[in-house]
């Protein structure tokens, strides 16, 4: 039987016969793996060529060591998901646009899922169907298993990207400079938006933006923000586990990290109790704080942070939790995908001090109808 699965146009076949004849043939020596693999290739498939070879090893070596028939996607770095559903079928994005690539195996994938989470000490099971985390490239990966997953197990892997897209990849020169200012006039900034629309890279774009001598402290419920900034601590939640230590909370690392001296504080996303203890953190002086939400718009982000407020703290009066929020965020910032899959700003507002909330436009359909009138000289 062959299997196909391709990264991009060029698609690769390997005869799954000859991988497992060659893995059965490798798995029990030792040394390394691509060299054991390499020395019993010419026995296990005397007549193929070069190239067939060679896909031959890296599909041996991959299956023995890696991810499997994903470890080409998981290399390529045009791709920014790799998705696999409960039929097996698997789906990349590229460019934003999602297309089939080729099949893998129900036994093919429960090993590729046991293979990335051993090395993290996660397990996934029907005790404990869902787990979140992150690779040791920073890649994000979340996989589902029955009985939560109906049809079978699925798996998304979300691509780590070391590098910051530059602000024009998401916007004209009038918005990037309307940005630079945020950054500089130490704006407390919520950058909203659907998912996959670009918040985390856009948020790690403007950090970069940063000056150099700012500490920076980010907080994330699992790792994404790489940004390249030289003064830097990143802190991670830990989820509970059946048979481990307790959880450690967005909520309980925001007021650990205002007793680590920021400068700047970031929360990768806001979407539970931690946002009481960020809007008090910044209503105390902290100010140039980013954060993110999952939102339609602007305004329905702070409407969001509003409900999140009213849900961790029932205690408190509406009219509090929005002076709460109307003196701690001073701008929002709403990415959106376009008709062609492109991340892109599209909305800019600053939030007015009333009630109910408002927001003043500075930037409609990607363009600046406004000038910043909030944060710091």
């Amino acid at each position: 039987m062959n299997r196909t699965i391709g990264a991009n146009s060029t698609v690769s076949t390997v005869d799954d016969d000859l991988v497992a004849a060659l893995c059965r043939a490798a798995e029990r020596e030792p040394g390394d793996t691509t060299a054991v693999v390499r020395s019993h290739v010419r026995r296990v498939a005397p007549l193929a060529g070069d190239d067939a070879t060679e896909a031959l090893v890296r599909a041996a070596v991959a299956r023995l060591d890696g991810l499997g028939e994903l470890d080409a996607l998981m290399r390529d770095p045009t791709i920014d998901e790799v998705l696999v559903n409960s039929g097996g079928e698997v789906w990349i994005e590229r460019d934003g646009d999602l297309q089939p690539v080729g099949h893998l195996a129900a036994d093919d994938l429960a090993v590729v899922v046991e293979r990335i989470l051993a090395p993290l000490g996660r397990r996934v099971d029907r005790s404990s169907p869902v787990v979140d985390a992150r690779l040791p490239d920073g890649s994000r990966v979340c996989a589902v298993v029955p009985p939560v997953a109906v049809d079978g197990a699925c798996l998304a892997v979300r691509r780590f990207h070391d590098h910051a897209l530059p602000l024009l990849a998401f916007c004209d020169d009038a918005v990037a400079r309307l940005l630079e200012e945020l950054v500089a006039r130490r704006c407390n900034v919520i950058v909203s938006g659907a998912t996959s629309s670009g918040k985390t890279s856009l948020l790690n774009s403007t950090l970069a933006l940063a000056p150099a001598g700012e500490r920076l402290v980010i907080i994330e419920d699992t790792a994404e923000l790489p940004p390249r900034v030289p003064h830097l601590v990143r802190l991670e939640a830990r989820p509970a586990t059946p048979d481990g230590p307790v959880a450690i909370t967005l909520e309980h690392l925001v007021r650990t990290a205002l007793r680590l001296r920021p400068d700047r504080l970031v929360v990768g996303e806001v979407r539970g109790p931690e946002v009481v203890a960020l809007v008090q953190a910044l209503n105390t002086g902290h100010d140039g704080a980013w954060s993110t939400c999952h939102a339609n718009s602007a305004l329905d982000a702070l409407h969001r942070l509003e409900t999140l407020i009213l849900a961790a703290a029932p205690a408190w009066p509406l009219t509090a939790a929005r002076q709460q929020l109307a003196r701690s965020i001073d701008v929002v910032v709403h990415v959106a995908r376009t008709a062609h899959s492109a991340r892109r700003i599209v909305e800019v507002g600053e939030v007015i001090r009333e009630d109910p909330l408002a927001l003043r436009p500075l930037v409609t359909d990607g363009f600046v109808v406004g000038d910043l009138r909030r944060g710091r000289p």
